[in-house]
């Protein structure tokens, strides 16, 4: 039996203090189930905004998504994961991945690697939080036990294998990293392809985990073809694989039509794929709330 929809947003602008709680509080009352925050020079600090977060709101879980593990050291990272989850009431998230940002760990002085030196690190910091968590003399503890639920995300299969044996929930971006970090987007076909490979590397699992996907765009629109390539040329961040429009119109990561249209796109993928979990980024917060309303209790 399918899983029900939830819904989160991640949020990528820096704000003061009443700014913030006014953002958070919105995204509460649009119904979001999750609200996020990222890992990214030039974007709010993920553990402090998720405690901010906490104070401002009462009901939606509170998550990283995703952690850059190479900006952490393990034993360092489990200390805020702990008293993060203390200081929320237990309604951390943690969204753990290896991070595809070479300027970025250039700018933080930190060393990139290789991406198999990516991957063993995500595996350490993973296998070391585990480790701390399990020990009785080990301080502070998160309220949440064993641990907050786990988010891995990542679409290679090294990933996908460190998904399958130890997260709550598996996230899957619908695009892979070019050698400059900028996502190339993954067709819907090798989206499905990225998904079964998951679930072979989960077939011995007692318990499904969750599978969320990122939502890059939300554009509400009666004509879906005039909206599309203005919408996907939008986006300077994104590399668009070379589509013909009814390609480009089943990328799973763009919402283009009417709330129904939309509502009826996430139906579909989660009967194809399993996506039940939807994140959002920011710019859509409000242009997505209206599909939630028609999904909610679905």
């Amino acid at each position: 039996m399918a899983r029900s929809f939830r819904f989160g947003v991640t949020l990528l602008t820096p704000a003061a203090r009443d700014q913030w709680r006014e953002k958070c509080r919105r995204a509460e009352l649009l119904g979001y189930d999750v609200i996020t925050v990222a890992d990214h020079l030039g974007r709010p600090a993920p553990f402090p905004s998720l405690i901010a977060a906490a104070e401002a709101t009462e009901r939606p879980r509170l998550g990283t998504f995703v952690l850059n593990s190479g900006f952490w050291n393990p034993a360092l990272l489990a200390r805020e994961v702990a008293t993060t989850d203390q200081l929320t009431g237990g309604r951390l998230e943690l969204g753990l991945g290896t991070g595809y940002m070479k300027a970025e760990h250039d700018a933080a002085g930190l060393p990139f690697g290789t991406p198999g030196e990516r991957v063993d690190h995500l595996q350490r910091t993973i296998e070391e939080l585990d480790k701390l968590y399990g020990s009785d003399d080990y301080a502070p503890q998160p309220l949440q036990r064993p641990r907050p639920p786990l988010l891995v995300g990542g679409n290679g299969d090294r990933v996908l294998k460190l998904t399958a044996r130890h997260a709550e929930i598996a996230a899957f971006t619908g695009g892979r990293a070019d050698t400059d970090g900028r996502p190339i987007m993954l067709t819907a076909a090798q989206l499905e392809e990225r998904v079964a490979a998951y679930r072979r590397f989960a077939a011995d699992r007692a318990e499904p985990a969750e599978l969320n996907l990122l939502i890059y765009m939300v554009v509400p629109t009666n004509d879906r073809r005039a909206a599309l390539w203005p919408s996907l040329g939008s986006i300077p961040y994104l590399t668009i694989p070379d589509l013909t429009e009814d390609e480009a119109l089943e990328l799973p990561t763009f919402l283009i039509g009417t709330v129904r249209q939309m509502a009826d796109q996430l139906r579909a993928q989660r009967e194809r794929y399993g996506f039940t979990y939807i994140t959002v980024v920011e710019p859509a917060m409000e242009a997505f709330a209206p599909v939630i309303e028609e999904l909610r209790g679905e």
